[in-house]
Parts: structure tokens; C-alpha cells; sequence
């Protein structure tokens, strides 16, 4: 028999799971999640995990609460190592108690993984902390689920007052509250999504903060905090300042290179939507690349134009009779980013040029003497003809293999098409390829309405000619470069 673990989820950005439950989602078997849960945590979880979504919004219950019990149970006599992930902390106000009673019952094995509850979410990410000095010492939690089950002439009177569940009754409940005494005038702010970029915030007054919540057409989930603390919100909002704050970004790089660009824009506020239309595969022949790797020796430059060139290089490297030591070439590079996959494998980079596009290679190798020389570029099945052409045209023997492909994913198109329904901001593009796999599954009319980044010249160019509008080109042709030319266009 294995084990059932409560996991709590946290309020709402993925990365404020703790580090243990990022652990154990590495190694579920089954992860039954919530409907306050990310759904990006479901990311760590290994392939072969099943994922079961138990739903639990309010009055919409995917499965009732003994059947969820039952799963758990059923799943750990099997065997299976259980997560049962749920939004904020299991113990607070989550059913978390219910369900680890029913294991106990059945004498199946659990552990809690405490989460960051949604009130230290909001303190946190909406400038409102649940205690100061100067304002308050006494913190009180309640759930404004069952209205009448609360003595809200005791409770009411709490320094500060956290509501979970509480704004569809929050006319009544503030009513309430300042009808045993607590002055209209006491500061409130009510929080929809905390921690998220589209988090919600409204704020008033214990007496205008239901108008303000009905004004701003606020829906569940959401927590309303009551106390001097809440006045503090202006002061202190850090997150919602941030300078892409709710903006949905559109990321088309593949999907194990979406990583790095996804957090760099969640960092600053956006929400990074991943659509990868691209898939790097290797080369459908690599009978070119091997062949080449037979000769390795007998080049005189190796030119990498990126870090999938550089990977599948090593693949078929790998697989082959030889290894580095069969590399007696000078190395070119295009691009920091390739240049630090070659240098990880201790090997120095010889020749980078300035810009990191094909023209300036080409630029850069004017300087050399290239007659008689042998040149060896592994790269992508489709790409431009500028560099052989022109390495030749100065004297060099040059022999492009295929070592990877681009391929569009699939599932791709009906991503795209779930994404583009929720109007999103900005697409950015890291290459031509993206734009045209991206294009070539949405048409070009889906993008109408999205403003367009471009990591530079060549790919903006390739958007333009599929009648595109580019509204953001990067300067340096990189991931920063790219960040900054949307922060640019923002401003």
C-alpha cells in the first residue's frame, strides 16, 4: 500500500507551491486537482501520472466529496502514490480535515504538505499585511459560506477580519458587522485570484466595499480582508505595478525552450501563455550529419547558428565512433545563448559575430582567409541559403547537413485556437519558423487584434510578408532584447 498526500497548491502562482510538493508531484502516480489549483503545476507530474480534475467551484462539482474520498482510498490499495493537490492549504477552509479523516478510517497512509493560504497571497501580492504594529495584533479567519452559522457581533469586531467565500453574501455580512457596532468608514479590499496576473483587487470602505465588488461585476473566487491593514494597499501594492501586470503574452517557442522567456515575463507581471508551434526533431536522414562526423577532423570550421544545431550535433556525435577529440575545427557561433551551450561542453568559441543574424556571420568571416577551407554548418532542414552561399563565394568548401527539422506540434491548432479566444495582448516570435507554423495553423486573421514582438529583422520580415503588422522589434536579437522591446512598446 502506498500513500495519500494533501498537498496544498498555494494561492495561485505556481511557484509559490512549496518545495516538497514540488517533490511530490515529480513522483504521483494519480493527482486529483482542484479547481483553485494551477494547472501548470500538472507540468511536474511524470508522464505516465494520471490527472484527475475533481473540480469543487462553488456549486459546480465535478465529483461529489465521498467519491473524491473513495478515489484517493482505492488508488493508494493499488499501490499508487496519491496527490490530492488543492488551492491554498488544505486545512484552511479546504475540506483538507474531512478527507484525512476518511483515510484514517480506512487505514490508508497520509501526509499534509502545508500551502500558502489566499489571505498570505493577498498580504503578500496586494500590499496588505495581516498584521502590523500599528494597526493591528489580532488576525481572524472565517467563512462567509454559512452566513448564519457566524456570530458576527463577535467576529465582526476582529482587527482585522479575513472572509473566505464571502462575496456573494458580502451585502448581508457587512451589514451585519456594522450593525454590532464596527464603523462604516473601516477600510476593506476584496481580492479576486491573488497572486495570479489577472488578479483582481477592489477597495473601499466596510460600507461601500459590496457596491464596489457588485460595480466591478467581481465574481468567486475572491477574499474579502476588513481592517486598518487593508488601507495600506496603495502604499504597499508592489505586484499589480509591476510593468507588464495582467498582460497575456503569447509564447510560440518550443515547448522545452518556452521555459526561460515564460518566466522572465510571469517575473514581470504578464501572463505567459505557452503555444508551441514548433517541435525540434531530429534530421528524418541523418546519414549527411553522420558522414560528416566520420571526416570531423579534416574540417577547418564548425559553425553552429543555434543551440538545437549544437544539441543534435552531440546527439549524432554520441552515437558515432568518435567524440570531441575528433574536433580540430575553430568554432563560430551565432548568439550568446549558443555560444554558452559550446562552452559548457569546455570548448571555446573562436568567432562570434556582432549582430546575431546570418548578414553579420558572414561579416565577420570577411577578416578570415576562407580559400581552400573547409566549412561544416549543421542546422535546420529549412533555412536561409546566405551563409553557404557567401562562405562560398570567399573560397570555402562548405558542407550544410541537416541535423534537426521543425516540426508544428500536435494538438497545436486546437491550443491556438483556446488561446486566441481569451484576446490576448501580444504574440512574440523567436524565429521565422514560428511565425509561419503559427500563421499556417490560426491564419493570419486570428492575429488582427494582437500586437506582434519580433526578436528581429529576419523574422519581422518574414510576419510582414505574410501580412502581418510588426509593433515590436527587438534591437538586440535575443530573449532580453526581445522582453525589452515589449516593455519599450508598453511605454
Amino acid at each position: 500500500m502506498s500513500k495519500v498526500y494533501l498537498v496544498g497548491a498555494g494561492p495561485g502562482d505556481p511557484d509559490l507551491i512549496t518545495w516538497k510538493g514540488r517533490k511530490l508531484l515529480a513522483i504521483a502516480d494519480t493527482v486529483l486537482y482542484d479547481y483553485l489549483a494551477s494547472e501548470h503545476l500538472l507540468d511536474l507530474t511524470p508522464k505516465h501520472c494520471e490527472r484527475i480534475y475533481v473540480g469543487k467551484k462553488k456549486a459546480v462539482h465535478a465529483f461529489p466529496q465521498e467519491e473524491i474520498c473513495q478515489m484517493m482510498i482505492e488508488r493508494a490499495r493499488r499501490g499508487l502514490t496519491v496527490i490530492r493537490l488543492k488551492g491554498g492549504d488544505p486545512f484552511i477552509f479546504g475540506r483538507g480535515g474531512e478527507e484525512v479523516e476518511a483515510l484514517s478510517e480506512a487505514g490508508v497512509e497520509f501526509e499534509v504538505v502545508p500551502g500558502v493560504t489566499s489571505p498570505l497571497g493577498i498580504a503578500a501580492y496586494s500590499g496588505v499585511p495581516l498584521t502590523h504594529r500599528d494597526h493591528t495584533k489580532l488576525v481572524t479567519f472565517v467563512t462567509g459560506h454559512d452566513l448564519g452559522a457566524i456570530d458576527w457581533s463577535r467576529v465582526g469586531q476582529s482587527e482585522t477580519l479575513v472572509i473566505f467565500m464571502g462575496i456573494g453574501a458580502i451585502h448581508e455580512i457587512a451589514r451585519e458587522i456594522m450593525k454590532h457596532g464596527r464603523s462604516g468608514s473601516t477600510p476593506a479590499i476584496a481580492v479576486r485570484w491573488a497572486t495570479r496576473p489577472d488578479q483582481q483587487t477592489v477597495t473601499g470602505t466596510l460600507a461601500t466595499i459590496a457596491d464596489r465588488i457588485d460595480e466591478a461585476h467581481m465574481k468567486p473566487p475572491a477574499t474579502v480582508i476588513i481592517g486598518e491593514v487593508a488601507g495600506l494597499h496603495e502604499k504597499l501594492n508592489w505586484f499589480e505595478k509591476l510593468p507588464l501586470f495582467g498582460r497575456k503574452i503569447v509564447i510560440t517557442r518550443a515547448a522545452d525552450q518556452a521555459e526561460e522567456l515564460s518566466d522572465r515575463l510571469r517575473a514581470l507581471g504578464a501572463d505567459a501563455l505557452e503555444l508551441p508551434v514548433i517541435s525540434i526533431e531530429p534530421a528524418d536522414d541523418p546519414g549527411p550529419l553522420d558522414r560528416a562526423l566520420d571526416r570531423l577532423s579534416t574540417y577547418d570550421w564548425l559553425i553552429f547558428t543555434s543551440v538545437n544545431g549544437v544539441r543534435f550535433f552531440l546527439d549524432r556525435l554520441d552515437r558515432s565512433s568518435h567524440d570531441l577529440r575528433s574536433l580540430k575545427a575553430r568554432i563560430c557561433a551565432i548568439g550568446p545563448a549558443t555560444r554558452r551551450a559550446i562552452e559548457n561542453l569546455h570548448l571555446k568559441v573562436d568567432l562570434m559575430p556582432s549582430e546575431y543574424v546570418a548578414e553579420s556571420l558572414v561579416q565577420a568571416f570577411a577578416s578570415e582567409r576562407l580559400a581552400g577551407k573547409r566549412v561544416l554548418l549543421p542546422r535546420a532542414a529549412v533555412a536561409r541559403d546566405l551563409i553557404p552561399a557567401e562562405l562560398s563565394r570567399l573560397g570555402a568548401q562548405v558542407d550544410v547537413v541537416e541535423s534537426y527539422r521543425n516540426v508544428v506540434p500536435a494538438g497545436a491548432a486546437g491550443r491556438a485556437r483556446e488561446i486566441f479566444s481569451a484576446s490576448p495582448d501580444w504574440v512574440t516570435f523567436t524565429s521565422s519558423s514560428t511565425v509561419k507554423n503559427l500563421v499556417s495553423i490560426t491564419g493570419p486573421e486570428s492575429l488582427e487584434r494582437v500586437r506582434i514582438a519580433s526578436i528581429g529583422p529576419v523574422t519581422s520580415e518574414t510576419a510582414r510578408s505574410l501580412g502581418l503588422t510588426v509593433h515590436a522589434e527587438a534591437k538586440q536579437f535575443t530573449i532580453d532584447g526581445l522582453i525589452q522591446a515589449i516593455l519599450v512598446a508598453e511605454n
